[in-house]
């Protein structure tokens, strides 16, 4: 399952307009909406210029000091989101209800704050829950809460830091062999489950299901757009698929959305909380900011990886 992503060099076909129309009225013409030529050729330089955009954030994000790294980042996975959100909506934005960040925190940070205790609140308007529904499909509960360090657990590329800083593991490696994932049975006893049990528990968090061999735990994804919001995570680093080993809650959340949401807190404490943040980056207090700084690190890679994964519409490519 060799991924042939190769960084930026990847979106060089996106910076020409002619591509950019012939691939949003694919898009459109797959989708079955209406006028995809016209609509195509309307959108195409907003498509092209959200990616342009993106990537000079990113750019600029790579040779910036830590303090404002976050906020560079966040507006640019947000840019980059926005060009995915055209291939689906060509009317986008249709109003300024979806432009807010669909995300809050809280405003004043409490004594003896800890990054990795706090949390985000879905909104019922903005680009967080207009992204899961129009991208991902997932209808968001208002009022949700989720705290960082489950996010952070469902990064693969953390793992190693996880397993450094406090003795456990949070992903399963799984093995590629004859176009199949082979989970390791050891994570039966990790998830407390039978066999049957698991291939069953596993088979329901895809949405197009998965295909499991008569024997062991190797199965075979169905629909390459199963990966988008399937629990496989890819360690872009490594280059290997692995399963979290909590089971919990966010077990099948897409990592885009968790990129978003880290990113989103970041950039508002290193905008808003800046006496925190300042002692942060410069005393090193705690296990804050290892898992900061080595996410920032991820993201800068990941986050375009995860964007151009979804518009190619596989997870090879």
């Amino acid at each position: 399952m060799g991924i042939q992503y190769k960084d930026w060099k990847s979106y060089s076909c996106f910076f020409s307009a002619e591509y950019c129309q012939q691939f949003l009225k694919d898009c459109y013409q797959k989708r079955n909406i209406e006028n995809p030529e016209q609509k195509s050729y309307e959108n195409c330089y907003a498509f092209l210029y959200y990616l342009e955009h993106g990537q000079i954030y990113y750019q600029q994000a790579s040779s910036s000091p830590l303090i404002i790294k976050p906020i560079l980042l966040f507006y640019g996975l947000v840019h980059l989101i926005k060009a995915c959100i055209l291939t689906t909506d060509p009317a986008y934005p249709e109003t300024t209800a979806v432009l807010a960040h669909g995300v809050s925190t809280r405003k004043r940070k409490k004594q003896n704050y800890h990054f990795f205790q706090d949390e985000v609140k879905f909104q019922k308007n903005g680009l967080f829950p207009f992204i899961s529904e129009k991208l991902f499909h997932m209808k968001q509960l208002e009022g949700e809460k989720v705290i960082m360090e489950e996010l952070l657990k469902l990064i693969p590329e953390l793992d190693e830091l996880f397993f450094l800083l406090e003795g456990k593991r949070t992903f399963m490696k799984l093995e590629a062999a004859e176009e199949q994932l082979v989970v390791p049975e050891k994570i039966l006893d990790q998830f407390h489950m039978t066999e049957s049990r698991f291939k069953e528990f596993l088979a329901s968090k895809f949405e197009k299901g998965v295909e499991f061999s008569t024997e062991g735990l190797s199965f075979r994804v169905n629909s390459a757009s199963s990966f988008g919001s399937s629990p496989l995570k890819f360690h872009l680093e490594e280059n290997y698929y692995a399963l979290p080993l909590n089971k919990d809650n966010h077990f099948n959340f897409p990592e885009l959305l968790i990129h978003y949401l880290l990113l989103y807190n970041l950039s508002m404490i290193a905008r808003y909380e800046t006496e925190w943040w300042s002692e942060l980056t410069k005393m090193m207090p705690n296990k804050d900011y290892p898992f900061i700084c080595s996410f920032l690190d991820v993201t800068l890679q990941k986050g375009p990886y995860l964007v151009y994964q979804y518009l190619m519409g596989k997870p090879e490519k």
